[in-house]
């Protein structure tokens, strides 16, 4: 089994150097990867437990991780693509259609957003030459999020965040992977163009898809190369696993080919970490026996890949949580 464990990008420490030195601490304890957060706006229950400290933007933190780690692969936990699809949705009919377009010598060549920012091309490109400069380390969790006051703000329809989604990915792998790229919807148009860099990895950075829900499994079943859920008890994700494997066979896709994994809260300080992390699977973060016995269970249920994550924005507990996993739990696993 391998070991993730999250970077404290979202615990409104305000001092950025303290979150970036943990992510060469958690290389050298042997950690297999480092994951951060994604949310906007301090809204809703982020709100609750930030009020107005920091939140830093989760490839920023990623970036600077690229250079001051060497092996620890990079990951999102989750990206909600909704929110990096497209940030206003009204008076649209009041744009010209397309938005706008650049002719090239004796035909057009153009892309159309309708209004919208070019959101999913920025975060590719974004993504692909991250991952050049890491080395090929990135890998993109991405959801289709859950926050309604965060999609009021963003005048992102929540209803359509299943569709935003999927389209958004869609977009990622067609310019990832194709030389000519060519894409055509109701929100989106491009063609006759190039785009660069691609990825360091082939035939593309890996997506894995977050969420629990029927449409977030169908998703990674269909669409993604792992299934990334958080805070389901091993019996939920066992069952979970068993859908997911069966829609990717269905499909015609090799299920063994898609990496299973959960993030999980440890809880730093004997507790759950918030009112909402009361409802959901927790281990504990003060007895190294239930901790590991907690982590066995999900290995038992299928879990190739277990995301710790260590909620708190006290830096000394989290470098000693970080040192006590490391050295007493991991190696059982090894």
């Amino acid at each position: 089994m391998k070991f993730g464990v999250t970077i404290p990008n979202n615990w409104g420490i305000e001092d950025p150097q303290h979150v970036l030195a943990l992510g060469p601490v958690a290389e050298e304890l042997g950690y297999d990867s480092l994951w951060v957060m994604d949310h906007l706006f301090n809204n809703g229950y982020i709100r609750e437990r930030l009020d107005d400290k920091p939140y830093y933007h989760p490839l920023a933190t990623l970036s600077f991780l690229a250079a001051t780690t060497r092996q620890v692969r990079l990951g999102t936990s989750v990206l909600v693509l909704p929110y990096h699809k497209e940030s206003r949705q009204n008076n649209l009919s009041n744009l010209p259609s397309p938005s706008f377009a650049v002719s090239r010598t004796s035909h057009e060549s153009w892309i159309g957003c309708y209004g919208e920012p070019p959101n999913p091309v920025e975060l590719a490109k974004y993504t692909a030459t991250l991952d050049h400069m890491s080395g090929g380390r990135v890998t993109l969790g991405v959801g289709v999020g859950a926050m309604t006051e965060e999609f009021a703000a963003l005048g992102v329809p929540f209803r359509q965040r299943g569709a935003l989604t999927n389209e958004c990915i869609a977009i990622m792998k067609e310019l990832w992977t194709s030389p000519d790229p060519s894409y055509h919807s109701s929100r989106w148009h491009f063609s006759d163009l190039k785009f660069s860099p691609k990825p360091l990895q082939k035939p593309h950075i890996p997506l894995w898809i977050g969420g629990s829900s029927p449409g977030a499994r169908r998703r990674a079943a269909t669409m993604g190369d792992g299934w990334h859920p958080s805070g389901m008890s091993p019996e939920e994700f066992s069952a979970g696993r068993a859908e997911v494997r069966k829609w990717a066979s269905d499909a015609g896709r090799d299920a063994n080919a898609l990496t299973m994994s959960i993030r999980v809260e440890v809880e730093a300080h004997g507790r759950a970490s918030s009112q909402r992390a009361q409802n959901r699977s927790r281990l504990p973060g003060d007895d190294v026996e239930q901790m590991s016995a907690g982590i066995r269970a999900y290995q038992s249920a299928g879990v190739d890949h277990v995301v710790l994550a260590l909620n708190t924005g006290d830096v000394p507990r989290l470098r000693t949580l970080m040192e006590d996993i490391a050295r007493k739990v991991m190696p059982q696993f090894r």
